[in-house]
């Protein structure tokens, strides 16, 4: 390595899903596999963690951000050097912004998915999608220690 070229310690993983339940599904295993092979094994607290958040990340775009004909993007990174993890989910509903809601009522089906986003992640929040199209963002950032950095490029 010269001495211009710095480690590359950032795994990336990035697909659009289709904005239906099962492409959350989809989305949620897709993301545990790839914790799994960048040094997050399942079954550890850090890959319980971040797969949660980003199920419910995932389910909030299908029931609350979907628009017919529309897909949800999701994009992993994970920071070897910083141990974090961060997913973003983009959805192309630009209204309804997400805020933390009142706790549930005990009776009520839904209203629980950012709580949990927001006990387990240890930042979350939202802004306007970057891609140029309508449409947020939501981001959660984990701490998952046991991260390995990336083989370097050839």
């Amino acid at each position: 390595m010269t001495a211009t070229q710095s480690p590359l310690t950032v795994h990336r993983f990035t697909m659009r899903f289709s904005s239906t339940p099962r492409g959350a599904r989809l989305a949620r295993r897709l993301c545990g596999h790839r914790l799994d092979a960048w040094g997050i094994p399942y079954g550890s607290d850090a890959h319980d963690v971040v797969t949660l958040v980003a199920a419910e990340l995932c389910a909030n775009a299908v029931q609350h951000g979907h628009v017919a004909g529309r897909d949800f993007h999701l994009l992993l990174t994970a920071d070897a050097a910083t141990g974090t993890v961060r997913i973003e989910v983009s959805d192309t509903r630009g209204e309804g912004l997400p805020a933390l809601p009142s706790p549930p009522s005990a009776d009520g089906e839904s209203g629980r998915g950012l709580l949990l986003v927001a006990a387990l992640a240890d930042r979350w929040g939202c802004c306007p999608r970057r891609s140029g199209g309508p449409g947020k963002t939501v981001w959660a950032e984990c701490a998952a220690p046991g991260l390995i950095s990336p083989p370097p490029l050839p």
